[in-house]
Order: structure tokens, then C-alpha cells, then sequence
């Protein structure tokens, strides 16, 4: 009986495991979880032990073993997501995830409870210390006298001694003079504001800037220049060079789709003007996430309602890819479902600015980061280091090792383009994530891209692409219409497969299918052989040759069948005895 029970014990205890997630304050909240758990279970257990009901803009992140960033899927079992190598359950430690800002709320000020704008604010706090907000000197030094207001309340000679801004990093590097800035703004603009007034003016203020709910994606255009993919409220973007070299609203966007390392972005803009982008993503792991992660958000924030979802392919038919659908509601409805709460505010337990572990970037005396750095390595502001260090910064952009000879990361250049061509022309700091230095060149309007064609792998326009490829040159012509196209190519202009690629593609797929179909019915036919003919004497076959069904099908069809070919046989051997 003792045995049994011990047993019982033990099997039980096989059943569960221990998960840490790391909230937005950096405290951690540790729970045992049933083997066979689901995303939602765990998910719906951080918001209840954080009394968040707004949690439709949040998500569960964590990291594979290959350093591959993913979501946590809420419908899928957690233990089957996290991808271990080997048993999760026999001596690994207890998964660890983070508590992230999924889905940036368009207008924060529009959401109901302080809690939730709390904790979008902790997001946004982190967005600007590791370089993924960018701004201007005057709007970074804005900022942070609101987090400074926010968090040690109004200027107190007697508490902030002269240089009291400089004990704190609020970016990855910055000067004395914004410095000294964000000291004047604090001393004298915000005397008076209350912790919640300073979080709403400083998710306000971060709500205006360009790269607000920005997640970058590390990857190449057609030409091989380092580029940044993100999806924000208001539509899709690309960084380049500290600029958004591209911006597609959502209404714009008409497919997303990825084959291998190759992501394809099709929209349609106005004049009916149709463009394909094209990108290379790091490895095929780290473009599915990008994929997935721009269905997701298309759908968030384009859809009326949760019911319009619809399961979206990877690819096209009779192409191998992924299939995916969102599982959740859409913005509109999570608004609608906020004004509906009435409840007493919940108590807020804000963090105080703890001190720095290192800041190896500054140089001129210790600081303070308003950023909790639990488990955090110091930013490093090298360039071939910025991914790694992106890693540390608790985001969902995804990360891996790559060498010196093909890093992804943006290197400096300066790339300019005559003027009356109507290219843009590019930055000579290049935008990067983890290495960004506040304050940042950005011009001071979105640089709108009215051209179908730049240098940096910029669309090319269907019907220019129809109208390059239209008619038959002459021999005379051939070698100069050879030439221009290949400059085109080469200078990134034409990013969609061709016509004739796309008709060879789908004869390939068509002879694969014939081919699957062929050896399908090939394996069944020998089954059925083996069924009919062989004297194997396995229990299972023995069960199927004794149901009335398979007994029918032997005696009515497949023995007049196998009589009708061996007549035609013995025919065809006598013909050729006969000659």
C-alpha cells in the first residue's frame, strides 16, 4: 500500500513544473504548472496576481535554446512550446519567460484603469533606455524629467544634491548637456505633477514619436543593407540609417508571407499603386516569428471584430508552409470591453530608481538607471555586440549568434542618391536597437516615400515591373536591356518574383503533388497486396481479413479484378510466342 502510494506520489510530482516569469518591474512570480498546462492558464495567473484586467496588450515571451525570441501561444501546451532538447521535467531548471507589452494601446490615454497605464509605461520606460525609442534632444530630455517626476517626485534641494540628474540612465548614452536639461525641466516644469499625471504625460509624449511600439526585427533588404522590420499601432515599418524609410497603415497591408529566411510584405497603396517588399531575416526560425508576428498584430489592430480572424498560410497553394490564426480580441472590442469596467482602482506598488550594476557606455561618474536591471547584463554599445545585448534587454526581437563576416546588425554608411532621382537619402548613423545614442538625428516629419523605386530596396510597383518586362528587344537591344535590368536588380529595384519564376514554381508544386499522390496509392496497393495475397499471419491483418466489409471487397472485386489481368496477361504472352 505505502508503495503504491509513494508511486502515486512521484507520478503526480512528474506532472508539474515550476515556471518563473519576470514582470516589467523586474520582480519575479514563480508557480507550478501541470505538465499538460496551456499558455492561457499561466498567462491568466500573472494578471489575477497582478490585478490586471486590460491584459489583451500583454503577453507571455520567452527564448528557445537557440536564442529564438517567440510569443507564448495561450492555446497551445507550454511544456510542448518552450522546445527542450530533452525532457523538460528530469533535472532542468524551472522555465523562465517575461511579461511583455504585446500589443502597444494606440492612445494609452484612452485606457481605463491606472494599472494597466502603469505597466505600458514600464514598457515604454525600458523602449527608451535600450535605444528602441527614438528622439530628439529636446523630446529625450522630456522624458525623462517625467520618469524623474514619476518616480523620486518634485525637485528637494536637500535630497537631490547639484548633478543629481547624472546618477540616473535613462538611455544607452547621453551627453552632460541633456543632462543638465532634464534637471532644469525637472526643477521647474513639473513641480506639483503626481506619479499618475507624470506617467500620462510621458505616455503622451512617447505615444507622438515615430518609433513608438516599436519591436525591431533584424534583417537585410534585396541589396544585403541591415534594416529594422516592426509593427506598430498604426501600421508597418522599416528602420534604416535612424530613419523609417517605410510606413504601411494596416488598411494598406494585403498579405504577409514567408519562405525560409525570405519575407514578402504586399500592399496596395493609393492610385490603386500595388508594391512588394522583400527582406531576409537571419534564419528561417527567426522569420516565422517575424511572420507571425506581423499576423498578429495586422489583426489586433485592422479588425472590427475577433469573429472576422481567418487562419492565414505562409504560402501560397501547393507551397509548403505554416498555417497560423490569432487567437484573441481585436482593439476595437478590447476598448469596448473597457469602458465596461466598474471597479474600485486597485493599489499600485511603484518602483523607485535602484542603483546601476555597471554602465560601462558613461563615463563621467556612476549612475542610476530608472530601468530595474535583475539578471540584466550593463548595454554594450559596440556594434558586432548589439544583438547580444538586445537579448538582455527583455524584449521580443529575435536574436542570434552570427559571425563577423555575416552580421546582421546595420553598419555605418552614408548612401545618397541625387536629389532630382527622388531617393532618400540615407543617415550616416545607422538605427540599431541596443546601440542607439540619445539624442538621435530624426528628421522632424515621417520621410514619405513617393517614389516606387530607392536604393535601399524600396518598392517596385507591379505595373512598372509589367511595363520593364512588355515587349521583344532586338538583338542589337538584347545586351543593353541585359545590362539595365541587372543594374536594377543590383540596386534593389525589383523585389517580386517574376512572372515566369512564379509559373515555374507552381509547375514544380503541381508534379510534387502528382508525385505524393502517386506514391500514396503505390504504398496502399501494396497494403492491399499484402492484405489479399500474403499468408502473414499478424493479428492485425488477421482482424481486417475478417470483417464482413474487406471479405465483400476480396470476393466481388478484387478477385475478378486480379482474374480480368491475368487473362490479359496470358493474351500478351501468347502474341509473343506466337511472333
Amino acid at each position: 500500500m505505502l508503495s503504491r502510494i509513494m508511486s502515486g506520489s512521484i507520478r503526480n510530482l512528474d506532472r508539474e513544473y515550476d515556471c518563473t516569469v519576470r514582470l516589467l518591474d523586474d520582480t519575479e512570480y514563480t508557480c507550478t504548472i501541470q505538465r499538460d498546462a496551456k499558455g492561457q492558464y499561466l498567462f491568466d495567473l500573472i494578471c489575477h496576481h497582478l490585478n490586471l484586467l486590460e491584459k489583451d496588450y500583454f503577453g507571455i515571451r520567452y527564448v528557445d535554446p537557440d536564442k529564438q525570441r517567440h510569443w507564448l501561444e495561450v492555446t497551445k501546451c507550454i511544456a510542448k512550446q518552450m522546445k527542450y532538447q530533452d525532457s523538460p521535467f528530469d533535472s532542468q531548471p524551472p522555465f523562465t519567460m517575461c511579461l511583455r507589452v504585446k500589443f502597444y494601446p494606440p492612445d494609452p490615454a484612452a485606457l481605463k484603469e491606472e494599472i494597466t497605464r502603469y505597466l505600458v509605461f514600464l514598457q515604454i520606460k525600458r523602449d527608451l533606455y535600450h535605444g528602441r525609442l527614438l528622439c530628439k534632444t529636446s523630446d529625450a530630455a522630456m522624458l525623462a524629467a517625467f520618469i524623474l517626476q514619476a518616480e523620486i517626485g518634485d525637485y528637494d534641494p536637500g535630497k537631490h544634491p547639484e548633478g543629481y540628474s547624472s546618477k540616473f540612465q535613462f538611455f544607452p548614452k547621453h551627453s552632460e548637456k541633456l543632462e543638465r536639461r532634464i534637471s532644469d525641466i525637472h526643477k521647474t516644469e513639473l513641480i506639483g505633477q503626481t506619479p499618475e499625471t507624470s506617467e500620462l504625460n510621458f505616455l503622451q509624449k512617447a505615444q507622438m514619436l515615430e518609433t513608438y511600439g516599436v519591436d525591431p526585427h533584424p534583417c537585410k533588404d534585396v541589396s544585403g543593407n541591415p534594416a529594422f522590420l516592426a509593427f506598430t499601432p498604426f501600421g508597418f515599418v522599416v528602420l534604416q540609417g535612424n530613419k523609417r524609410v517605410h510606413f504601411l497603415k494596416w488598411n494598406e497591408v494585403t498579405k504577409l508571407k514567408f519562405e525560409g529566411k525570405i519575407f514578402h510584405i504586399y500592399a496596395n497603396q493609393k492610385e490603386d499603386k500595388k508594391i512588394i517588399l522583400t527582406y531576409f531575416a537571419p534564419t528561417p526560425e527567426a522569420c516565422k516569428h517575424l511572420w507571425k508576428c506581423g499576423v498578429e498584430n495586422q489583426a489586433f489592430y485592422k479588425l472590427e471584430k475577433s469573429s472576422q480572424v481567418r487562419t492565414v498560410s505562409s504560402s501560397n497553394l501547393f507551397f509548403k508552409g505554416s498555417r497560423f490564426r490569432y487567437s484573441g480580441r481585436v482593439a476595437k472590442e478590447v476598448m469596448e470591453q473597457s469602458a465596461k469596467i466598474k471597479r474600485e482602482p486597485p493599489e499600485i506598488h511603484r518602483a523607485g530608481l535602484v542603483p546601476s550594476r555597471s554602465c560601462p557606455s558613461i563615463t563621467h561618474g556612476p549612475r542610476l538607471t530608472s530601468v530595474p536591471r535583475t539578471r540584466r547584463r550593463a548595454v554594450h554599445i559596440s556594434i558586432m555586440e548589439g544583438l547580444e545585448s538586445l537579448r538582455d534587454s527583455a524584449h521580443s526581437t529575435p536574436v542570434r549568434s552570427v559571425s563577423h563576416g555575416d552580421s546582421f546588425m546595420p553598419r555605418s554608411r552614408s548612401l545618397a542618391t541625387n536629389a532630382s532621382e527622388g531617393s532618400a537619402v540615407i543617415s550616416d548613423e545607422a538605427y540599431s536597437p541596443s546601440d542607439s545614442v540619445l539624442p538621435t538625428p530624426v528628421a522632424e516629419h515621417s520621410l514619405e516615400l513617393a517614389v516606387a523605386r530607392q536604393v535601399n530596396g524600396a518598392p517596385c510597383s507591379i505595373e512598372e515591373e509589367k511595363e520593364s518586362e512588355a515587349g521583344t528587344p532586338s538583338v542589337g537591344e538584347a545586351g543593353d536591356l541585359t545590362d539595365s535590368r541587372a543594374a536594377v536588380e543590383g540596386a534593389g529595384g525589383a523585389s517580386s518574383l517574376s512572372e515566369v519564376e512564379q509559373v515555374n514554381k507552381f509547375v514544380l508544386s503541381v508534379l510534387r503533388l502528382l508525385l505524393v499522390t502517386i506514391g500514396l496509392l503505390f504504398v496502399l496497393l501494396l497494403l492491399l497486396i499484402v492484405l489479399t495475397e500474403s499468408d502473414l499471419d499478424v493479428a492485425f491483418l488477421r482482424d481486417i481479413r475478417q470483417t464482413p466489409e474487406f471479405e465483400q471487397f476480396h470476393y466481388e472485386y478484387f478477385c475478378p479484378l486480379r482474374r480480368w489481368f491475368a487473362c490479359k496477361l496470358r493474351w500478351a504472352g501468347s502474341l509473343l510466342i506466337n511472333k
